[in-house]
């Protein structure tokens, strides 16, 4: 019950389908010490990273975790680095609002899954410009690194011409988040001396996402 309540949302279905099984996991943007937090909830993991500055918010302990780190620009599209026919689970969470060409990134991300592999995607959705601004992000606009709005619609297309079953997408509301937020109100209050938008999110539907799997 904890797990369920705790699980950052990003991880929800790589917990569904996964598991505790060992597994190769690809993180598009893995700042923020993302490899301490994925090995966190999935000890089992070989963590491989990528992102434009491998120092963002991240340390030694963080490198420690890592299998292998790639940095590298996505919008150049060269991923030759990064082994094909690899991974169980692409994940691709808020990355490519920042990306002109994320579409394109996607694309050519897809060879690096095994077969029967997973890829996530989650990007705010056109309902995000429509919501209130806030220090942080709560509005796309709040952002001023964000370049792209992208749509559902879009991101399934694209993996269905890419040979992949889309296995579920749609706006983001993640129930235990949700559930969570009268706590997280008072707990953002007395840690950070305001409110961090993002416990909203999944109230507002500020973000939306496409899994698919590797046919």
């Amino acid at each position: 019950m904890l797990r369920w309540l705790t699980l950052p949302s990003k991880f929800r279905f790589i917990d569904r389908f996964i598991g505790s099984r060992a597994f190769a996991l690809l993180d598009i943007g893995a700042g923020n010490h993302s490899a301490s937090i994925a090995k966190k909830w999935f000890p089992n993991c070989e963590y491989h990273g990528v992102d434009l500055d491998k120092h963002y918010n991240n340390d030694e302990n963080d490198f420690k975790q890592m299998t292998a780190f790639y940095e590298m620009n996505l919008e150049d599209l060269q991923f030759d680095a990064i082994p094909n026919n690899h991974f169980d689970f692409i994940l691709i969470s808020h990355v490519i609002e920042h990306l002109k060409n994320g579409d394109a990134v996607i694309e050519n991300l897809l060879p690096k899954l095994k077969q029967g592999g997973l890829i996530y995607v989650e990007f705010p959705g056109y309902q995000s410009t429509q919501l209130p601004r806030m220090k942080g992000t709560l509005n796309f606009y709040d952002d001023d690194t964000h370049v792209r709005i992208y749509s559902v619609a879009e991101i399934m297309n694209l993996q269905m011409r890419n040979n992949m079953q889309v296995m579920a997408g749609g706006t983001r509301r993640h129930l235990p988040t949700m559930l969570l937020m009268p706590f997280k109100i008072p707990h953002n209050l007395l840690v950070y001396k305001r409110i961090i938008p993002s416990i909203f999110w999944d109230y507002f539907g500020f973000a939306e996402y496409v899994l698919a799997r590797k046919k």
